[in-house]
């Protein structure tokens, strides 16, 4: 069973779509009122931030409720963080899962493409008619425009500690440590996998498989290293999972030797609510 939380939970979570994910919010809505962000696929964290922060801001007014908490996967995570250093008096936590606070090789690998260049011009293209596609897919309604070198620039290692310098709330002052938990009176949390391949039924495993690559041995989910994606208090950061098994992608073929990602949702949920959020 998951116990009743005081406050509502917004969840900001990228490229996913469909049933199997539905299941994650299905795992926490029985703890709480859920909401699903919808902002731009692809953009900076900050612009991101602000589409993120009228929607917290339409929640507290509807709910009644003072504060929310914020669970974000991927560039959800940096996102998350912005609203909780701008506006702390929103929000009781912020949970990132499978996030490169750090920036990702894998961003690091695709940004040396020479800048102004004829491959930058097409990798923007493509990127951005896929930020679009996904929308579509998951039926967002947003028609927020897409900015795929924005998002590149915020997701790379260069671009991540330019954010970091502004907003540093609940990031590790180690290499490989914790962060504060608690900041502002927010509370931080974090989880994360380092499995690349998980099931063979899983196309997507291939992409992952060969993105990992770029990591040069670290651990990692495949796109986001194992310690880029502390923030807070980190439950546990070698899950059996890869970036999109950590949000029950794809179809739900993840690991059969890991938790069902349902479950670990569920178990935040009570986390949460024994914090007294």
């Amino acid at each position: 069973c998951v116990a009743a939380l005081r406050l509502p939970v917004r969840m900001i979570v990228e490229q996913v779509s469909g049933s199997a994910w539905a299941e994650c919010p299905n795992g926490v809505e029985s703890a709480a009122n859920v909401y699903i962000t919808e902002v731009s696929q692809l953009n900076t964290s900050e612009a991101r931030g602000e589409e993120l922060l009228e929607q917290v801001e339409e929640i507290v007014a509807i709910s009644g409720k003072p504060k929310v908490n914020l669970i974000g996967h991927s560039h959800g995570g940096p996102t998350i963080r912005y609203v909780a250093a701008v506006s702390p008096n929103l929000i009781a936590s912020a949970t990132s899962v499978g996030a490169p606070h750090k920036g990702s090789a894998t961003a690091d690998f695709i940004r040396n493409v020479p800048p102004g260049s004829a491959g930058e011009v097409l990798l923007a293209g493509i990127v951005n008619g896929l930020g679009t596609l996904i929308n579509f897919l998951s039926g967002s309604s947003s028609t927020s425009p897409q900015n795929a070198l924005g998002a590149l620039e915020s997701l790379n290692s260069q671009g991540a500690a330019v954010f970091n310098a502004k907003y540093p709330q609940g990031l590790p002052t180690t290499a490989c440590g914790e962060g504060a938990y608690s900041v502002g009176g927010v509370r931080y949390y974090s989880w994360s996998g380092t499995s690349p391949v998980t099931n063979i039924l899983d196309p997507s495993d291939l992409l992952l498989g060969a993105s990992a690559l770029t990591f040069n041995g670290e651990a990692n989910d495949g796109l986001v290293g194992r310690c880029s994606s502390h923030l807070g208090k980190v439950i546990r950061d070698n899950y059996r999972m890869n970036h999109l098994d950590e949000v029950n992608q794809t179809l739900g073929l993840t690991s059969l030797f890991e938790t069902d990602p349902v479950t670990v949702y569920r178990q935040h949920a009570n986390r949460l609510k024994n914090d007294g959020l």
